[in-house]
């Protein structure tokens, strides 16, 4: 019996391993080809505010991955206005991976998570119904922690999509990666591209080794 137990308890522990391994893991997506278009979507985080075109996440990301990425960024939209403009996109572009990271307007205008949510959302839908992956990117909140609410993570979770939900917060928090108050400079948007590359790596959309 003692055996019993001991090769049970065994099992168990190597059960439970595999189960937090697995929670461990990216969601995957499908290998980006070469001739891929990845549309980077959002408001001036996207667009570059704050460094030169050359040096946006966007065009950074293009020089990391060996990919188009489209810069799609319109200073001082908001979610609502982002949802109405995407599915346009989308027909213009026709990519195979949307990189998603809208929402800071929201927060500035005071305009409610919940909207903000139900907007991100929606657009994370309508990209999967054409079957665009998505990638989501978290936007913090002003104030002391400077870290994006929990909808991001949580609109992640529902969808079996890869976020990156700490790049963003964690330039806004060191003033040599700030152009200004709520805008990367040059090396911030460097730091993005990167965490987002290395997030296209572990979900399998590239190569580990791109």
């Amino acid at each position: 019996m003692t055996r019993l137990r001991e090769r049970a308890a065994r099992i168990a522990l190597a059960a439970c391993v595999l189960a937090l391994a697995a929670c461990g893991k990216s969601p995957h997506l499908e290998r980006l080809p070469p001739a891929a278009v990845v549309l980077a979507f959002g408001d001036s985080l996207t667009y570059g505010t704050g460094a030169s075109e050359q040096e946006s996440y966007p065009a950074q990301l293009a020089r990391l991955v060996g990919r188009r990425v489209v810069a799609a960024g319109v200073p001082g939209e908001v979610s609502a206005q982002a949802l109405l403009r995407l599915p346009g996109a989308l027909d213009e572009y026709s990519p195979r991976l949307l990189l998603l990271c809208i929402g800071g307007n929201d927060f500035l205008r005071r305009l409610g998570k919940q909207q903000a949510a139900a907007n991100v959302r929606a657009m994370v839908r309508l990209a999967k119904e054409r079957h665009v992956d998505v990638v989501l990117i978290g936007t913090p909140e002003p104030g002391f922690t400077v870290t994006p609410p929990e909808f991001y993570a949580e609109i992640a979770k529902e969808f079996a999509i890869p976020y990156q939900g700490d790049a963003i917060g964690y330039v806004l928090r060191h003033a040599d990666l700030k152009s200004d108050p709520i805008h990367p400079n040059a090396k911030g948007y460097r730091l993005i591209a990167e965490r987002v590359a290395e997030v296209l790596r572990k979900s399998g959309a590239l190569a580990p080794d791109r």
